[in-house]
């Protein structure tokens, strides 16, 4: 054992943990003549990251140290927090001053020492681990000296410099992407332009600008396409003849009217009983082999991202729009949950088979709800499924009444549509679409489905992705409670122990109400993300104790990862599926988790940016609406099509203190809370802040409310 690994060895037993320089050198008993040598062997070890130096000079593993390890969250003002990554042990960030960041910015993943300083728990940073961009979205400048692309980025401090040669023939003030090759000490971080996205201020540039800042693109690696087109082609006839032959079974497909990935289809008889569910998915993973590129791809990208112009599909479109589609009249690979359902609704008895189905129509939301309303002239367009069209009602009444009994939440959020007209122009209704029925009825036989392939796949103990969403934290909790009490909302809910049917009965009692949007919208903030998860958890909002994501291949990863699962199982392959997959399935739920976020950050802020430019088209005009935020710095407030505008405190005439138990503003004559009804004037438009900005004009006379909305 050389010297280095005898010091290594000393420090990962404990023995040195902590100890300074001349400590070692004590402890070693090294002469004063080779007390240099043991330096520059300390130095080498810190300096490959094997051991750390701490303030005070002590030295010691990161753990040995107390080090956190986190993200930075960086501010536009020089400063920066630290997020650290064990939330349970450090559940607040820690405050970063300038000066201890030395050359950390936005994003990286860092090493940091806590240092308790005059803004309370403070860190310094003392390694970075990892540089949070390889690239960056922002507007590009030049002189005659150099280039430099100011991020969009606020948090990300630095600008990217680009060198003149790198960039002479690239216009002055364009949105651009930056690809980061360096980051030397001490200077701004070098880079070159890697994409040109459009002129600054041209809607459509910095939406795609937006889109590029969260590292999605719609273009997939060279060859993939070529792959997926090669795949798409193969045929499948050898494959029809050892799977179970539903093509003659009575099989439809609902959806949108601008759907193109068709991933599920439904069937339905009624037996002596009950009934015969079949929900039939889309068979990706015949198509994706694992550790393929195009699975490899579609790990990367997690699921699909919906925008209002456009998607950006998980899959190349020769299989989500192609081969995988369950498209009307054409033979589809799929993998069935075919249940059987006693009168009452119950699972009685469930197959999972490997099968192939012709869906016979192509059915959308609409179509399926003429027919459950009566419409004689859709009924007879679809003459030969209308019946079974009506035990879809049926069923799914019963279902949805069987989830409300044992305490499903079903939360009343509506959503903004936001659409382009044939000549590109921005529409929103100017009431929130709520879904129909026959909406419902998808969702009833998907999550009973997810429920069924979830169960079954648990009793095996095989490795699984499940979708879990845990209870409320007890504060989040307590804090909504209070208000919905505030709100009027008798409750006596133990926020320490919040079951879903508590939830669903406070929505139940509190229906009717004015601010009953609001109540859903606050019931939603207080409950925790759903995630998706290797160890079963339950799902608060369903009320169910083991769920999954199973209906969903063409547009979700953890879909097409449990598919794989699920056929090992069928083939009696355990053993297999458990070596493959045993170490695969926790870093598969964290990526896809992450992704899932990321896809509705990214979905969330380009709607903030077409919203913020349809409002900018309706400055100065009034509408009524909802007051759906309270903060000491002002109001929030929603109109009737979801768009939210922001009303400074410092416009509002007076003085107002914050109750924030009652989320209420309390001035000497009027005071504003969550929930009151209002009437605004737009104001004004924030592009960079995709924000809208209103006037209050005052409460709305609500016996005036219902005339002024005829008119």
């Amino acid at each position: 054992m050389n010297a280095q690994d005898t010091l290594l060895q000393y420090f990962s037993d404990g023995t040195l943990s902590g100890c300074t320089f001349a400590e070692i050198c004590r402890f070693l008993r090294i002469p004063h003549r080779e007390k240099n040598g043991l330096y520059d062997l300390l130095d080498a070890l810190c300096e490959e990251g094997k051991l750390f130096c701490a303030r005070g000079g002590r030295y010691g593993t990161p753990k040995q140290l107390g080090f956190v390890r986190g993200r930075i969250s960086g501010s536009e003002r020089g400063f920066a927090f630290l997020v650290p990554d064990d939330r349970e042990k450090y559940p607040d960030d820690l405050f970063i001053p300038r000066k201890f960041l030395h050359g950390a910015l936005h994003g990286d993943l860092v090493w940091a020492e806590r240092t308790f300083g005059r803004e309370g728990d403070e860190a310094e940073v003392v390694r970075i681990l990892e540089r949070g961009y390889q690239e960056i979205v922002g507007t590009f400048y030049k002189n005659r000296q150099a280039g430099w692309l100011v991020p969009d980025e606020r948090k990300f401090s630095k600008e990217i410099f680009i060198p003149l040669s790198d960039c002479y023939n690239i216009p002055d003030g364009v949105k651009a992407v930056a690809k980061i090759t360096d980051y030397p000490r001490g200077k701004s971080p070098g880079g070159y332009i890697s994409e040109i996205l459009g002129e600054e201020g041209d809607f459509f540039a910095e939406e795609l600008s937006l889109i590029r800042s969260f590292g999605l693109r719609e273009e997939f690696p060279d060859g993939l396409e070529r792959e997926a087109e090669r795949a798409a082609k193969r045929s499948i006839s050898a494959e029809i003849k050892r799977r179970k032959d539903l093509r003659d079974l009575l099989i439809v497909t609902i959806d949108g009217e601008d759907t193109r990935d068709i991933d599920d289809a439904v069937s339905l008889e009624r037996t002596e009983k009950g009934w015969l569910l079949g929900v039939h998915i889309a068979d990706v993973s015949h198509y994706v082999p694992y550790l393929s590129p195009l699975d490899k791809e579609a790990y990367a990208r997690g699921t699909s991202v919906y925008f209002p112009d456009r998607v950006l599909p998980m899959l190349p479109r020769a299989l989500s729009n192609g081969a995988c589609s369950l498209n009307e009249g054409e033979d589809r690979l799929t993998l069935s949950c075919l249940m059987t359902l006693d009168e009452k609704g119950k699972v009685k008895d469930a197959e999972i088979a490997e099968s192939v189905i012709r869906s016979r129509r192509r059915m959308t939301y609409t179509e399926v709800q003429a027919i459950l309303d009566g419409d004689e002239k859709t009924a007879a367009k679809f003459a030969d499924v209308k019946d079974m069209v009506c035990l879809f009602g049926d069923l799914a009444r019963l279902l949805k009444a069987r989830r409300k009994k044992r305490g499903s939440i079903d939360l009343d959020v509506k959503e903004t549509k936001i659409m382009l007209d044939k000549d590109g122009e921005i529409v929103i209704p100017d009431t929130q679409i709520a879904h129909s029925f026959s909406h419902e009825i998808i969702e009833q036989f998907m999550v009973l489905a997810n429920e069924t392939v979830a169960e079954t796949m648990q009793a095996q103990e095989l490795p699984f992705v499940f979708r879990i969403h845990e209870k409320p934290d007890e504060e989040k909790a307590a804090e909504f409670l209070a208000f919905a009490r505030h709100l009027g909302v008798r409750t006596r809910i133990d926020a320490a122990d919040v079951k879903p049917y508590n939830y669903a009965n406070l929505l139940s009692s509190a229906e009717g109400m004015p601010a009953y949007a609001v109540l859903n919208r606050a019931m939603l903030r207080s409950m925790q993300k759903a995630r998706y998860s290797p160890v079963n958890a339950g799902h608060f909002g369903l009320a169910s104790d083991c769920y999954c994501h199973f209906t969903s291949p063409i547009r979700r990863y953890p879909d097409l990862c449990i598919h794989r699962i699920i056929k090992e199982s069928l083939h009696g392959e355990g053993e297999r599926a458990e070596r493959t997959y045993r170490e695969f399935v926790s870093p598969a739920a964290k990526q896809s988790s992450d992704c899932e976020r990321r896809a509705a950050e990214a979905e969330r802020e380009v709607d903030a940016l077409y919203e913020t430019m349809y409002m900018s088209e309706r400055v100065g005009k009034t509408y009524p609406a909802v007051l759906s935020g309270v903060a000491d710095f002002g109001l929030f407030a929603e109109l009737s099509n979801g768009i939210e505008g922001f009303i400074p405190i410092e416009s509002l005439p007076g003085m107002y203190d914050f109750i924030p138990e009652r989320l209420t503003l309390k001035g000497n004559g009027e005071s504003w809370s969550l929930g009151d009804e209002v009437e605004i004037e737009v104001d004004s438009v924030d592009f960079a802040r995709r924000r809208t900005r209103f006037r209050l004009l005052g409460k709305r006379q609500k016996e005036n409310a219902g005339e002024k909305e005829k008119s």
